[in-house]
Order: structure tokens, then C-alpha cells, then sequence
């Protein structure tokens, strides 16, 4: 009896392997969905996000921003400051109390120059507790940008990114110039939707819960409208900021921060910072920060750059990043060109009403506000269960005119009494 062909030709055998590697990755892409998903709708689940904006490193891949030798606040005398009690907002008299409990506050900090004037914690948050910051992540990514500029890494803010980034060429990003990046300009169609779980904003997080790339979801977008026309929050502009600067630096965002200004400023404690799937941090909202370090990224930048006489950000750098520098990034509620009422600089806010003040935010009710005219520094941390509730008003215009408000008061104050100095 004469043995059976072998029917398995190199062609099939090629095949074969071929459909396995395909079902198994399809079947690991698919299970990775599914726990990204999951571990998505639990991270926002209102009665979870308390905990869980302070536990953040524990759930996703991230990397550690060490501190070295701390650098201590001053701290004025008990009851020298008291938080006011009322604000004016839209003609009414408000409870402060009231708007840190709406807000969802976890920490609270006002300091003067370098003294602390008043510090607490809510909602079980602890001193040493890094909180998630969201994109008050963005104004450190500009810092670093900062840098890279001032290192001849980059050579012009006018140059288009995919001169930088090739792998951009043929998504919304071709052609666009870096300037338009920075500002929030790209003309990337992009939809920031919280609540939408089909959103762009989400379909970005699902990316990251399930360990995908970034960087391919950046070069997955179209446009939507001409570059440098018009101000539409696209955190994925951040994301690409992080690809150049990893690029010509051939550096971690995490470690460029650790030397360049984590240790030089003397932070307290280390910072998270998370990461996609491929390794690369999430530069438009994945650090997680105590709020103490928070405020001396605040005094970096009250001071122009400048730390204990040492200049760590160019101050030219500094300035041009919190100043408005075109028609459509200007504040105002009328600016047609403009999506949101603030003004818009190089990753950093200007309030709708501004006096020279500007600020750090971040979805959730994160903030780094900062007055250089009375020389306050604000840091908020929260976590707003009804952040994506339609039915309830945001707070944060409401919590930035409050801002305002203690820092003249503070600046009042001292008109009459040195309350830093006691």
C-alpha cells in the first residue's frame, strides 16, 4: 500500500501560519479591547473617580519622574489667612465652601511668593497623594518644548511638524505648522466630548487603556479646517508635541523632565506619568502630581522661569507661551474664531477676563492658576463627579472668577499687612 501525499505544499503550510498569527492577534487585539474597555468605564465611574484620580499608576504602565533634594515653602502663621467665605460670580454672591464641595475639591493650595498660605485636603487626599492632573499635563510639555527650542533641537516654531515627523505626512497633521500645534490650531478634526463614549477623546483613552500607539492614533486623524484659522481644544495636538520632542531628543518625556526641572526645582515627590502601549508617555494629560509640586511647577513660572536665581525656562519662552499671539487665541465670549471663551497661548489658559493672570487646567476641575500681579500661585486638584453630567453647569468658569477674586484680595491685604512675613 503506498503512503499517503503529503497535501501540506510550502504554500499551504505558509498559509496556515499565516491565518493562526492572524486569529491570535485578532484575538488579542479584541481581548485587549475588551479589558481597555472595562477598565475605562470603571476609571470615570462617578463613585470611583475619587479613588481612582489618585491611584492612576496603579492601573496603566507608567514611568517615574524621581526627585533628588526637596526645596521647602515657607509657611505663614495660623490665621493669618482665611479663605473668604462669599464670590462674586455673574452678579451673585456665592459660597466659596460651596463650590469647593460642587467641584469635587481633593486639594487645595494658595501660596504668596514663597510662603503657603493656606493647604487642605478633602475627600480622604493625603499630601503625598499624586493626583491625576489631566492636561494641566500640556503646560509641562511646553516647558519642555521650551527647552528643545532654546537647545537648537528644533529650529523654528514656523517649521511644519512633518519635517520632524514624516510618518504625519498624509493625516491632518501634513504641512501644519508647529506654531499651529502649540496653539491648538492644527485644524485637526477632533471632537472632545467626555460624555460621548463614541468621541474622539475617548476613542483616544480606549487607546490607551488598551495598550495601543498613540502615535498611530495621531496619525490616523483627518482635517477639518485650515491650520491657524481657528482656537478647537485638540488634546492630541499635546501628544504630538511629546512625538517631536522624544524625537529630536531621542529622550523620554520622563526623563527630560527629571533633569531639567523636577530635580532643579526640588520637588518633593516623584511623579507618574503613564504611558500608551508602545512605551510612549501620554503628553496631553497622563501625569499624576502632588499638589505642593504642582505649585512649584506654579513658581517656576510665576517667576519667569527662574528658580532661586537660576534660569530653568527661558523667560522669553515663558512669556510667549502664556501670551494670546493671534486674532482667534485671544479671551472673550465673542471671538467667533475661537471655541471656548479663554485665551490660548503655548499650551497654557488666559481666563476670559484676564489682568495678566494665566493658568494650567485639566478636565475634572484641575488647576495651576497664577497671578504674577499679586504674586499668587492657586493649585486645585478634584475629581467633579458631575464633570460629564449635561443637566449640571461646569465649574470652571465659576472657580477661575473665585481665583481672581482671593488673589486681590491677597494683594489687598498686603497693601495694609505683610502676611507673608509672619
Amino acid at each position: 500500500m503506498s503512503p499517503k501525499p503529503n497535501r501540506n505544499t510550502p504554500f499551504k503550510i505558509i498559509l496556515k501560519i499565516i491565518l493562526t498569527v492572524t486569529v491570535v492577534y485578532g484575538l488579542y487585539v479584541t481581548i485587549n479591547f475588551g479589558i481597555g474597555f472595562y477598565e475605562l468605564a470603571q476609571f470615570y465611574k462617578p463613585e470611583k473617580i475619587t479613588e481612582n484620580f489618585r491611584t492612576t499608576s496603579t492601573k496603566f504602565p507608567h514611568r517615574i519622574i524621581k526627585t533628588a533634594e526637596p526645596w521647602h515653602f515657607k509657611r505663614a502663621a495660623e490665621g493669618v489667612f482665611v479663605l473668604p467665605k462669599t464670590y462674586l460670580y455673574k452678579g451673585q454672591e456665592l459660597a466659596f465652601d460651596e463650590l469647593l464641595e460642587k467641584s469635587g475639591t481633593t486639594g487645595l493650595l494658595v501660596m504668596h511668593g514663597d510662603t503657603i498660605l493656606y493647604e487642605n485636603y478633602f475627600q480622604g487626599e493625603q499630601d503625598s497623594d499624586r493626583h491625576s492632573m489631566f492636561s494641566v499635563t500640556k503646560s509641562f510639555v511646553s516647558a519642555l518644548f521650551g527647552l528643545a527650542l532654546e537647545d537648537g533641537l528644533i529650529k523654528s516654531i514656523d517649521d511644519p511638524i512633518t519635517a520632524y515627523l514624516p510618518e504625519l505626512n498624509g493625516s491632518g497633521y501634513e504641512g501644519v505648522k508647529i506654531r499651529d500645534i502649540l496653539t491648538m490650531s492644527s485644524g485637526v478634526r477632533f471632537t472632545e466630548d467626555y460624555g460621548d463614549l463614541l468621541s474622539d477623546v475617548n476613542r483616544m483613552s480606549m487607546t490607551i487603556a488598551s495598550k495601543g500607539s498613540l502615535d498611530a492614533f495621531a496619525a490616523s486623524l483627518s482635517r477639518e479646517r485650515e491650520p491657524g484659522t481657528y482656537n478647537n481644544y485638540v488634546s492630541v495636538d499635546t501628544h504630538v508635541l511629546g512625538m517631536l520632542i522624544t524625537r529630536v531628543s531621542g529622550r523620554t518625556l520622563s526623563d527630560l523632565l527629571t533633569e531639567k526641572i523636577w530635580q532643579p526645582i526640588g520637588m518633593e515627590f516623584d511623579g507618574v506619568w503613564v504611558m500608551d502601549g508602545e512605551g510612549m508617555e501620554v503628553a496631553m494629560g497622563g501625569m499624576q502630581v502632588a499638589l505642593r509640586d504642582m505649585a512649584r511647577f506654579g513658581r517656576l513660572y510665576l517667576y519667569e522661569g527662574t528658580w532661586n536665581g537660576k534660569q530653568i525656562v527661558p523667560a522669553g519662552w515663558v512669556k510667549a507661551s502664556i501670551t494670546p499671539s493671534a486674532p482667534h487665541l485671544m479671551p472673550g465670549a465673542d471671538n467667533p474664531a475661537s471655541a471656548t471663551p479663554y485665551g490660548y497661548g503655548f499650551q497654557w489658559w488666559v481666563p476670559e477676563t484676564p489682568h495678566g493672570d494665566f493658568m494650567a487646567a485639566g478636565i475634572y476641575d484641575q488647576f495651576i492658576y497664577i497671578d504674577p500681579t499679586s504674586d499668587v500661585v492657586i493649585v486645585k486638584t478634584s475629581a467633579n463627579t458631575k464633570y460629564v453630567d449635561p443637566t449640571v453647569p461646569l465649574t470652571k468658569n465659576a472657580t477661575i472668577h473665585a481665583f481672581q477674586q482671593i488673589s486681590a484680595s491677597i494683594a489687598a491685604q498686603l497693601r495694609t499687612e505683610d502676611i507673608a512675613g509672619k
